[in-house]
C-alpha cells in the first residue's frame, strides 16, 4: 500500500480547493469523501456570491483567505471556463436605524480594502433598481460582489487535482486512525488509507473527526439551516443587484439577488438545529421568505416560484473560522467556515499550504500544469442548446442536451448520483422539477448510479 502526502478529509468547497492546490503543489493527494459525490454536503447549497470581504470581521482569518480566494478565482476564471455574472451588490437601509448603520458598514468596508463601495441615495436607487420598493431610504454600493456558479467551481478544481495525479475516493467514510509518528492509518468504509498528513475539511463532522482522530475536538459544530425560495425566470429582468440587507452579530441576514442559471433567489434563513444530516423546509418560513421578496420588490408578486431548497451550514460556538494546527502530529483543521466559504475556498487551500510547508513539508511544485475547461451551464453565456447540431434536448425547463449529459457522466470526474448529475448540468432543476425529463435521464444513467432514478422492475 502506497503512503500519500496528504489526504485531505471532505469533498465540499474547501475539501476539493485543497485537493487542487496540493496536487499543484506536487504532494501526492488522496481526497475522501463519504458521499457519492463531490459537494454532498454543506457546500451543495451555498448562495454563488463571490464576495469582496467588505462585511468581514477586521484582521481575521475570515476576511485575509476570502480576499486571497477571490483574487485567485478571478485570475483562473478564463483559462477553466468559470462563469461570472457582474451584478454588484446593494446594501439596503429600510428604517432610519439602518441608515444609521450604514456608516459603520462603509468604514469598516474601506478599512477591509473594499475601497470603492460608495452611498447612494434613494433616487439614485431607483435608477440603478427601477422595481425595488419606494420604501427604500439609502443604500452602500459593493461594486465588487458579484454572482458565481455554485458547483462548476468545485469540479475544475477536482479534475485539476485529479490531472495531477490526486485520487478522489467518493462513498469513502472515515471510520478511524491513529498516527504513529510517521504515518497515519486511516480506517475507512473502504479500506485503509495511509498518509503523512491530515487536512480535517469535512465540514459539518469537523469536530466529530477531530474528536475521532485526536481525541479532543477543538470547536463544537452547531448546524445552522437555511432555507432559500427561487423564483421563474422572468425575476431576473426585475432585479440587477444584489440586494443585502444590514446584518447583524448572527447572520448576514436575507439576501435578494439573481442566479447565474436565469433566477431570482431569496434567502437564506439562519435556524440552529442539531441534526447534521437534513434540512427541511417549512411552508410558513417559505411563506415568510416569499413576502420579504415582495415586499422589496412588488412585482415579484407575480412571478411563479420554480423551486424551494435548505442547507445546512458548519456554523460553530464562535463566528470565525476554526483553523487547528498539530504540527507534531502533522494535522490541520479547516473548520466552522459558513457561507463566505465559497469565496474563501481558495484562499483557505493556500493558506494550508503555507502552514504545511512552515511545519517540515514541501514538495516541487507541477511544471505547466494543465487548465481544464468545465462546459458553461451559466444563463447569460453561450450554451449548448443554442448549437446548432446540440441534438435532443432531455430536460426542456433547464434546455439541457442528452450531448451534456454524456459529456457529464463521461468525464474525469463523472457525478456519483443523480444529485451531482443535476449540478453539472442543471437537468431536472427547473419549472416542472423533473417531473417531465425524469424517464429519460432514468434511461441515460442506467447502471451509473448506485441509486439508480428508476427501479428495475424484474429485480
Amino acid at each position: 500500500m502506497s503512503t500519500a502526502d496528504i489526504a485531505i478529509i471532505g469533498a465540499g468547497a474547501v475539501g476539493c480547493a485543497a485537493a487542487r492546490r496540493f496536487a499543484l503543489e506536487g504532494a501526492k493527494v488522496v481526497l475522501l469523501e463519504k458521499g457519492a459525490d463531490l459537494l454532498s454536503g454543506a457546500s451543495k447549497a451555498n448562495s454563488a456570491i463571490l464576495h469582496t470581504g467588505f462585511d468581514a470581521p477586521r484582521g481575521s482569518v475570515e476576511l485575509a483567505c476570502m480576499q486571497e480566494g477571490r483574487r485567485e478565482y478571478l485570475a483562473i476564471r478564463e483559462r477553466m471556463n468559470l462563469p461570472l455574472l457582474e451584478t454588484g451588490a446593494i446594501v439596503v437601509a429600510w428604517s432610519e436605524a439602518e441608515r444609521a448603520a450604514l456608516d459603520g458598514i462603509e468604514a469598516q468596508a474601506i478599512e477591509n480594502g473594499v475601497t470603492d463601495v460608495r452611498r447612494l441615495t434613494a433616487a439614485e436607487i431607483r435608477l440603478r433598481e427601477p422595481e425595488l420598493s419606494r420604501s427604500v431610504l439609502e443604500a452602500l454600493l459593493v461594486p465588487g460582489e458579484h454572482v458565481i456558479d455554485p458547483w462548476s467551481p468545485f469540479l475544475a478544481y477536482l479534475i485539476e487535482a485529479k490531472t495531477q495525479g490526486a485520487e478522489l475516493r467518493f462513498s469513502t467514510e472515515v471510520l478511524g486512525g491513529d498516527f504513529d509518528g510517521e504515518v497515519w492509518r486511516l480506517s475507512t468504509s473502504t479500506g485503509e488509507v495511509r498518509a503523512n498528513a491530515v487536512i480535517n475539511a469535512a465540514g459539518l463532522y469537523g469536530d466529530r473527526i477531530e474528536r475521532l482522530l485526536l481525541g479532543d475536538a477543538s470547536f463544537e459544530i452547531r448546524p445552522r439551516k437555511g432555507q432559500f425560495v427561487v423564483f421563474d425566470k422572468a425575476a431576473a429582468k426585475l432585479v440587477r443587484s444584489i440586494v443585502l440587507p444590514v446584518p447583524n452579530e448572527r447572520t448576514k441576514g436575507v439576501v435578494l439577488c439573481r442566479t447565474a442559471f436565469g433566477n431570482v433567489l431569496v434567502g437564506p434563513t439562519a435556524e440552529e438545529q442539531e441534526d447534521r444530516t437534513r434540512a427541511t423546509v417549512e411552508e410558513a418560513t417559505l411563506k415568510g421568505l416569499v413576502a420579504r421578496a415582495v415586499e422589496m420588490v412588488p412585482a415579484l408578486a407575480e412571478v411563479d416560484v420554480t423551486a424551494v431548497y435548505a442547507g445546512l451550514r458548519p456554523a460553530s460556538e464562535e463566528k470565525g473560522y476554526r483553523i487547528r494546527v498539530e504540527a507534531e502530529r502533522r494535522w490541520i483543521s479547516l473548520g466552522g467556515v459558513r457561507s463566505t466559504g465559497l469565496t474563501a475556498s481558495l484562499g483557505l487551500a493556500a493558506l494550508a499550504v503555507r502552514i504545511y510547508s512552515e511545519i517540515g513539508q514541501g514538495h516541487a511544485a507541477a511544471k505547466d500544469p494543465v487548465w481544464p475547461k468545465v462546459p458553461n451551464i451559466a444563463e447569460h453565456l453561450p450554451r449548448d442548446w443554442e448549437q446548432s447540431d446540440h441534438g435532443e434536448i432531455v430536460c426542456h425547463c433547464e434546455l439541457v442536451t442528452r450531448r451534456e449529459i454524456e459529456i457529464a457522466l463521461d468525464g474525469p470526474v463523472p457525478p456519483g448520483d443523480f444529485g451531482g448529475l443535476k449540478r453539472r448540468t442543471r437537468a431536472g432543476m427547473g419549472r416542472c422539477q423533473g417531473f417531465n425529463c425524469n424517464a429519460r435521464l432514468a434511461s441515460l444513467t442506467a447502471g451509473r448510479f448506485a441509486a439508480p432514478l428508476a427501479k428495475d422492475e424484474a429485480a
